[in-house]
């Protein structure tokens, strides 16, 4: 009897959400349609790459030089800035892109090195009726879509493990949000058959497990090609240049004082010189705050940076082709070990930290994320100078901005 009661209540929980999710993917599905109509004559204005090859960096530092405006000023490298600035010259705009360090030398070579619509967002999308957490996994997975389609050089899909019984109503319906977009259906595994995908698991505590598929993706490549189709287009590209103040004129009309520039400086030889446009876009992450104060000294922090850390452990501790989730950790955040350039990155955390240039990371962060490796992996690995990952720790570090 609490058997049939427990089956009904599962029955009503789960038609509830499904009926849920669908009216939540036709109104997305409208929305999304309204928003495509709404940009739909831009992509007109598309021109043909100018040069075959890249100019070579000098060659960019003497158009930065030489050109007496620029329409559109485009302040960090990384992937949101070179993207911001394929967009304006490929829709006939003088652009000009300047990264401080090198491209993609941040955020946007740190990542967990996957595109994912993020299964615990729609978890709380569900269980909260949150549509605005629902409308970013429905966007997040034909953003997936997207890129595996457009640069399957750089992205392909990965089989993720998780152990049961988490989540297996959330990956089910993971794949229903995905619609068409969904790489492949997700599927359970026995204890036996996860043991022979996951050998590193602890057998003790494994009951079975449920596979999905996200992508993988390498993101300091996909930035770099960004940045460099961009300069194909024209684009005035320069690494190794900082902005050390902003440029203001006074607007005839207002009488107000206006960014019309920033006076840079080549980090490689000391030189500095004025780069002046109509536009300057601020795409520096975490450093967002301290352009900010170039123009007002007085303006409010609007970034709070958070550190994410990965570490680097030897290809054996997970398959080449697949991945692991722990969606249960101590503290209650989810620990991904990936396969990457047969290398296995285990990560990541969350923690306030504060803004440097070179972050490094903290000692509580790296042994939590021993601490969870060694409750769900079999073999030793202990943080001692015996541990044979002693031997092969490498430190991503993600700096990221969120809004007050």
């Amino acid at each position: 009897m609490a058997f049939q009661k427990a089956v009904k209540g599962t029955v009503l929980v789960g038609g509830g959400a499904l009926a849920t999710v669908l009216g939540l993917s036709q109104f997305a599905h409208y929305r999304r349609k309204q928003v495509n109509l709404a940009y739909v004559e831009a992509a007109e204005y598309l021109a043909e790459p100018v040069n075959r090859e890249p100019p070579s960096r000098e060659a960019q530092l003497l158009t930065l030089q030489n050109t007496s405006e620029f329409d559109i000023l485009v302040i960090g490298g990384g992937a949101t800035g070179s993207g911001c600035a394929l967009d304006a010259v490929t829709r006939g705009l003088k652009t000009a892109l300047v990264e401080r360090d090198d491209f993609s030398s941040g955020t946007s070579s740190r990542s967990t090195k996957l595109i994912h619509g993020g299964v615990r967002y729609l978890q709380k999308a569900i269980m909260k009726l949150d549509i605005e957490q629902y409308r970013m996994v429905k966007e997040a997975l034909h953003e997936r879509a997207n890129l595996l389609e457009i640069a399957p050089h750089l992205s392909a899909p990965l089989p993720i493990m998780l152990p049961l019984p988490y989540y297996w109503v959330g990956i089910k319906l993971y794949d229903l949000v995905a619609g068409s977009n969904c790489l492949k259906s997700s599927y359970v595994l026995s204890k036996s058959r996860a043991l022979e995908h996951f050998p590193m698991l602890q057998k003790d505590r494994l009951v079975g497990a449920i596979v999905y598929y996200d992508g993988q993706h390498n993101d300091a490549r996909m930035n770099l090609a960004i940045a460099l189709t961009a300069a194909r287009y024209g684009a005035a590209t320069a690494n190794y240049m900082e902005v050390v103040s902003l440029l203001k004129k006074t607007d005839p009309e207002t009488g107000k004082e206006r960014v019309s520039g920033a006076r840079c400086k080549d980090v490689l030889t000391g030189q500095e010189f004025d780069v002046r446009a109509k536009c300057v876009i601020n795409a520096t992450g975490p450093f967002t705050d301290s352009v900010r104060k170039m123009d007002d000294q007085n303006a409010a922090a609007i970034c709070q940076p958070s550190a994410g850390v990965h570490i680097v452990m030897p290809g054996y501790y997970s398959p080449e082709s697949m991945g692991l989730l722990d969606p249960a950790t101590s503290d209650g955040r989810v620990i991904f070990f990936l396969p990457w350039e047969k290398m296995t990155i285990a990560g990541t955390t969350d923690t306030p930290t504060e803004i440097t240039q070179h972050p490094i990371p903290s000692e509580e962060d790296i042994n939590f994320i021993l601490n969870e490796v060694r409750n769900y992996l079999s073999c030793d690995v202990e943080g001692n100078g015996n541990s044979p990952l002693s031997f092969f720790f490498l430190w991503f570090l993600q700096t990221f901005s969120a809004p007050h």
